[in-house]
């Protein structure tokens, strides 16, 4: 997929991740539209790229189909707004559970639906879900988030094997923890000795790398959690146990106070 020229939909744009990834988009010549919830971070953002701003919160049953609406034509969707979700289940309320699968998984796969189907008329397009390592291999305290990053994964696995003889692409990003922005940065835990991160501008040029090369997966993290995720995959009971000793749980219950307010 070329992006110079192309119409590109960032969905969580006021984050520090999405900001990264509209910067990065728009260097390679895409034409940003942005979204998210903050208007004061977002108009001064797409002023400052050329492109434009558009508010939405997909927590809001509706809002996946008008953004997509209001959008109008878009050559590459990338569906990176996230709540935190991490946790034990017993500590959400309903509603709190109903506002991370709606954010989390019902929007990408309204916004997939509905931009893919235009995009396959085309004969052109990409989609991108921002994703997580936590798509890849489950821990404690993050069963909620553990099923909505899942979920993801095998939809737009699913969605590529479909809308691959149209011409369409689909990605999907996974991220490590990212020490400057998102929710482990958010949250201000401190990681087991020797468990690395990366940088949002590392999920940004993987993201304009997974789209212009049509990669359906690809991982952002250094090799000892992209090997504990490959674990994880392999031998769930094990990798748990692996977790266990490492101070997993510890990292997750520090996660999940730290965004406990963001639910």
């Amino acid at each position: 997929m070329e992006l110079r020229g192309a119409t590109v939909l960032v969905t969580g744009a006021t984050g520090g991740i999405g900001r990264a990834l509209a910067a990065a988009l728009a260097e390679r010549g895409g034409r940003v539209v942005l979204t998210g919830r903050r208007t004061d971070v977002l108009e001064p953002l797409a002023e400052r790229l050329g492109g434009r701003a558009i508010k939405a919160d997909l927590a809001e049953r509706g809002a996946a189909e008008r953004l997509l609406d209001e959008a109008g034509r878009v050559d590459v969707l990338v569906a990176n707004a996230a709540l935190p979700a991490s946790g034990l289940l017993d500590d959400y309320t309903i509603s709190e559970i109903d506002r991370a699968l709606d954010v989390n998984l019902r929007a990408p796969i309204v916004m997939a639906k509905l931009a893919g189907a235009q995009m396959a008329g085309r004969g052109r397009g990409h989609l991108v879900f921002v994703s997580s390592l936590a798509g890849k291999t489950a821990s404690g305290h993050a069963s909620l988030y553990n099923a909505t990053k899942f979920g993801m994964r095998g939809f737009a696995l699913a969605l590529r094997e479909d809308l691959r003889p149209h011409g369409v692409g689909v990605s999907t990003v996974f991220p490590g923890f990212i020490r400057d922005a998102g929710m482990f940065a958010d949250a201000g835990v401190t990681l087991p000795k020797g468990v690395g991160t990366r940088t949002s501008r590392d999920v940004a040029r993987a993201t304009v790398r997974a789209i212009e090369k049509n990669i359906a997966e690809i991982d952002v993290a250094p090799l000892g959690l992209r090997l504990g995720a490959r674990l994880g995959g392999i031998a769930p009971v094990l990798s748990a146990a692996v977790q266990r000793r490492a101070g997993g749980q510890r990292v997750a219950r520090g996660l999940a106070e730290g965004q406990r307010g963001k639910r």
